[in-house]
């Protein structure tokens, strides 16, 4: 993943950083695959790597251009991404170690799950339950996004043709 975010950053070919961004999403979903995140993976693949990289890749064909290599050196927005990074790392070492059992999820949100699921929801897949039962909203919130963004897209890139005096 590091070495696919190198060659992003120093390519100028537009279709292949869009290729190579899709790549990324992919290896993305493979990583929250082996975390035991199925579901965030599922959401990753098919966001990250399809329809973000269809839409990229319809945005590139309708402009048909390059990107330029910048004017002067970007160190501040360098600058800017290595405080930012420094910071979000910062943040995490205050985190649980990754599959403690003693994590507040395990000790508080979990036991609630899988005790009070088949009187709430009567659901008996746990996954599913959370997901369209408990975050039902939320994914509804996640796919309206989605949506929202695509017709944004396309609303942005149609071509408008002049009307022709007859």
């Amino acid at each position: 993943m590091a070495v696919t975010v190198l060659v992003i950053a120093r390519s100028r070919n537009l279709f292949g950083v869009i290729v190579l961004g899709g790549l990324y999403s992919f290896l993305m979903a493979t990583v929250l695959v082996a975390m035991d995140a199925v579901d965030v993976a599922m959401t990753e693949a098919s966001v990250g790597a399809g329809i973000s990289t269809v839409l990229l890749l319809g945005a590139l064909y309708l402009c048909k251009s390059e990107e330029t290599r910048p004017v002067q050196a970007p160190w501040l927005p360098l600058v800017v991404s290595l405080a930012v990074g420094a910071v979000l790392a910062y943040g995490t070492l205050g985190l649980p170690e990754f599959s403690d059992p003693k994590a507040p999820i395990h000790t508080h949100v979990v036991p609630r799950y899988l005790t009070e699921l088949k009187q709430e929801v009567d659901v008996p897949n746990v996954v599913t339950a959370v997901l369209a039962s408990y975050r039902g909203y939320d994914t509804l919130g996640e796919t309206t996004v989605v949506f929202t963004a695509g017709a944004g897209v396309i609303a942005l890139l149609r071509r408008r043709r002049k009307d022709r005096k007859p």
